[in-house]
């Protein structure tokens, strides 16, 4: 099979030789633990706990409050400190509850035990994973269990892992699929269980060849899964770029994977998946990538949800110098940070220090060069769409397909006159989110 790729899209420097070859460390958290009680897509948790409970590893915080909310799950055992808003990496305060480590690492009954995997039933699966607490870890945070139950079981026809990992500088699931390969083929039959008629697909950038060839040796005799090498272009791992590459298919803003008959999960995801079901182990840890050309000794850690960033970068040995811009996330969809005293979450990547913040340049008037329109995955005209944005003028902005945006900055990045193409269209499009709402 060729490279699979989709119309569009940027080659990047993309940093990952800083970490990508160093294996990783696991970071015991050192001071208080905090766990904001919204960490996904749906309805913040209900906090099920009590200032001054004594708390185990495993044991719920918070709990789901519909289908689509997510269970909130203490990754130390110690004691509830406090309740109440703490600030994130969004810069917004969230309802938390704060656990002071006990460093003992005390675990609820059964945390751990192996579980048989062929005797489950669907709904059993379905379960264990909503119990586990486990959402979209690429950074979207949708809650598992639900994307794992669509209308119509038979309706699905690919289940397709995410290792495409196009961000600069993120080399977490790199790592996995070097380190973790077997809980990824794992978590992969897993769901496959649910979805019978399925093919699984392992998508991997042809960047890393040695991940491809493991899970290509590991999967060699199981005929309902492939491993297929794509060309190496961001945003090769956005949901409508994959599953195009893979399947042909196109989604649009209106749809989800699942109504084209894909079921699409991360790297990451998916071994959280077969710690959930068949190890009896819910979702308590992040693989976090901390890097960038500020940062002393770049690496990735396997770290407790709810440490703080500012531990991640002392370990990784501080800054070389004052960087210009923190980053919480990869430097294209990303978060800037300005405060490394938030709490690592389900949906924490990675923190990134950049001594240069190249994005802080004076704009220039557009000079028609049409660069944005060449390199937008989705086909807009983003140059269009941001001189919408600046007006106001949403009926216009909407009537050109201004809501399909994915928010990649393929656009802004190309942009000779450095103009804020991507953040224009995105504060629009966040406008009439929110007027939808309200209605």
């Amino acid at each position: 099979m060729g490279r699979l790729t989709f119309p569009g899209g940027i080659h990047t420097y993309d940093g990952k030789e800083l970490s990508m070859d160093k294996p990783t460390v696991v970071l015991l958290p050192k001071g208080d633990l905090v766990f904001p009680l919204s960490q996904h897509i749906g309805a913040p948790a209900k906090v099920v706990v009590a200032k001054g409970d004594q708390v185990l590893v495993g044991q719920k915080l918070g709990e789901a409050t519909g289908f689509v909310s997510a269970h909130i799950i203490s990754s130390v055992s110690g004691t509830v400190k406090e309740i109440g808003k703490r600030l994130t990496v969004q810069g917004n305060l969230v309802e938390s509850v704060v656990v002071e480590n006990d460093n003992e690492y005390r675990t609820i009954d059964g945390f751990g035990d192996d579980r048989d995997v062929g005797k489950l039933t669907k709904e059993e699966i379905r379960n264990f994973v909503k119990e586990a607490g486990i959402v979209g870890l690429g950074g979207a945070g949708f809650p598992t269990h639900v994307k794992l139950s669509p209308k119509d079981d038979s309706k699905i026809d690919y289940v397709i892992v995410n290792g495409a990992e196009c961000e600069p500088y993120l080399t977490s699931d790199y790592r996995m699929m070097l380190e973790e390969p077997e809980k990824i083929v794992g978590g992969l039959k897993i769901i496959l269980k649910l979805f019978e008629q399925a093919k699984g697909i392992i998508a991997i950038e042809d960047n890393k060849p040695a991940a491809i060839q493991k899970l290509r040796e590991l999967t060699a005799g199981e005929p309902g899964i492939e491993v297929v090498a794509l060309k190496t272009k961001y945003p090769q791992g956005g949901e409508r770029q994959l599953v195009y590459a893979t399947t042909g298919r196109k989604l649009n803003s209106k749809k989800l994977p699942a109504d084209v008959g894909c079921v699409v999960d991360n790297v990451d995801t998916v071994i959280s998946i077969y710690m959930a079901v068949a190890k009896s182990t819910p979702l308590i840890r992040r693989i976090i990538t901390v890097s960038g050309d500020a940062v002393k000794v770049p690496q990735n850690y396997n770290v407790a949800i709810g440490t703080c960033y500012g531990e991640l970068l002392e370990a990784a040995g501080g800054f070389v110098d004052r960087p210009e811009k923190m980053i919480s996330g990869g430097p294209m969809m990303g978060v800037a940070m300005y405060n490394t005293s938030v709490p690592v979450t389900k949906v924490s990547s990675a923190f990134l220090g950049i001594l240069k913040d190249k994005a802080a340049v004076e704009e220039a008037p557009c000079i028609r060069c049409g660069k944005c329109i060449r390199v937008c995955p989705l086909q807009l005209m983003p140059f269009e769409l941001a001189a919408l944005s600046n007006r106001n003028a949403e009926e216009e902005f909407i009537r050109r397909d201004g809501m399909e945006c994915c928010g990649c900055g393929c656009c802004s990045y190309i942009c000779p006159a450095k103009r804020s193409l991507s953040q224009s269209i995105m504060q629009a499009r966040a406008s009439v989110l929110a007027k939808k709402k309200k209605a």
